[in-house]
């Protein structure tokens, strides 16, 4: 994530906002809406070509789910950020369902996953496999998966991912490098 302004300003900015300061809301979206723009073209990114979403669009439905949550208790901005691309990523997996049921007996087509070290950096992936294999690991491993969340969908830091979670930088290392194999293997197996 880039950092063009001061975070302790985005963190008041959201402090203000929960205690109900309606104007800091009004303050806080321009400060972090280049940044909200990069996660949903992150996001839009993996779908496949000709999405009928775009950023912008994907970025304005983030903020209406983002004016509901007011009474949330942030913390910090990357708390905020990652909250955005969890809201992200149902919306996306929302529209993906409702064009699956629109276009019923077709089945999810087929998927890879490289072994790079940075799974957010690899070809276009198809977001209901991608959101079922999330599930699947947060059943087996809840840290787990909201690693690969905050890695892959918020695009946070090793290091905001530690803080978010309240773990070390190392930790979240072998974490995210054991996510990510038992992703690949998972994506794998259906080949």
């Amino acid at each position: 994530m880039t950092d063009s302004y001061d975070k302790a300003q985005v963190t008041n900015l959201l402090g203000d906002w929960r205690r109900g300061d309606a104007a800091a809301l009004e303050k806080l979206v321009p400060i972090v809406y280049t940044e909200l723009r990069q996660l949903a073209q992150r996001a839009l990114r993996h779908e496949r070509a000709g999405h009928t979403l775009q950023p912008t669009a994907l970025v304005h439905e983030v903020y209406l789910r983002l004016v509901e949550q007011q009474r949330a208790d942030w913390e910090n901005r990357a708390q905020f950020f990652a909250v955005a691309a969890q809201m992200m990523r149902r919306i996306l997996v929302d529209h993906a369902r409702a064009l699956l049921t629109d276009k019923r007996g077709q089945m999810t087509p087929h998927l890879s996953l490289s072994e790079a070290p940075d799974v957010a950096t690899e070809p276009a992936f198809e977001v209901l496999a991608i959101d079922m294999a999330l599930t699947k690991l947060g059943e087996l491993d809840e840290e787990q998966a909201r690693i690969v969340e905050l890695r892959f969908f918020s695009g946070l830091t090793v290091d905001e991912t530690a803080h978010v979670l309240g773990r070390s930088p190392r930790t979240i290392k072998r974490e995210w490098r054991l996510a990510k194999a038992w992703f690949y293997r998972q994506l794998s197996a259906g080949h």
